[in-house]
């Protein structure tokens, strides 16, 4: 069974069709990456998997169970966790505090349990040096190292990254992606919307496409942006 099932989730904002009849699946421990144009429904499919969203038709399941109508605090408890496109920490606190708070709320633990968790993580991010300075005057490849901690604080299942290698250089970005590789050791399933497709395809075992809220390709990585409807839609280059 997979981790995560998606059945027939649509979303409308008036006339506006952000999901449209989506199927998706991601297994347990497995890297999904999802691109397409502005305006594809990307993130608001993010939304509806977090819940920030209600969708209008359609069902969400988490490692068998409901989740289509829990509220988003239900649904982080039970294992999921994002990211943000803009990251933003709480400034006037540490590093570490930003994730002592994620820890604590994101799996209800008292500070003392979550606290030693908070200093793998830290570690494993890269940010150990940085744990008392303000997260505020963080550079914007560390905000984005914070913004990765403090999803994985919560101790998710699922991860979705939201563009989270957008603004970086190339040598940010390809720090970045090495320390996603290192996070998939953790067995944890993720799914990574970005722009950036040659950071995706250095970490995905599969691609998926949307466009105007329709999933238009899934598949191998290599197939899918060798696909004529692909290039077509997404890249611009005609068939």
């Amino acid at each position: 069974m997979s981790l995560l099932n998606i059945h027939g989730l649509r979303k409308s904002f008036g006339s506006v069709v952000a999901a449209d009849d989506i199927e998706l699946a991601v297994a347990s421990g497995e890297a999904l990456g999802i691109i397409g144009p502005n305006g594809a429904g990307k993130t608001t499919l993010f939304s509806l998997i977090a819940g920030g969203l209600t969708p209008d038709a359609g069902t969400i399941h988490l490692d068998g169970h409901d989740i289509t109508a829990t509220r988003p605090h239900e649904r982080c408890l039970a294992g999921i966790a994002r990211s943000y496109q803009i990251p933003r920490p709480f400034g006037n606190m540490t590093v570490f505090e930003n994730l002592l708070v994620a820890a604590v709320h994101g799996q209800r633990k008292s500070e003392a349990d979550a606290a030693q968790h908070c200093g793998e993580l830290l570690e494993r991010l890269n940010l150990a040096a940085r744990a008392n300075v303000l997260a505020g005057s963080l550079t914007l490849l560390e905000r984005k190292r914070l913004e990765m901690a403090r999803a994985l604080a919560t101790a998710p299942r699922l991860l979705l990254l939201d563009e989270i290698a957008g603004g970086l250089t190339h040598g940010e970005c390809a720090e970045l992606v090495g320390t996603i590789k290192q996070l998939r050791t953790l067995g944890i399933s993720i799914v990574w919307i970005e722009h950036i497709v040659h950071a995706l395809l250095a970490v995905v075992d599969r691609l998926t496409v949307l466009n105007f809220g329709k999933k238009i390709a899934e598949g191998k990585p290599d197939i899918v942006m060798n696909s004529p409807d692909v290039k077509q839609i997404y890249m611009g280059i005609a068939a």
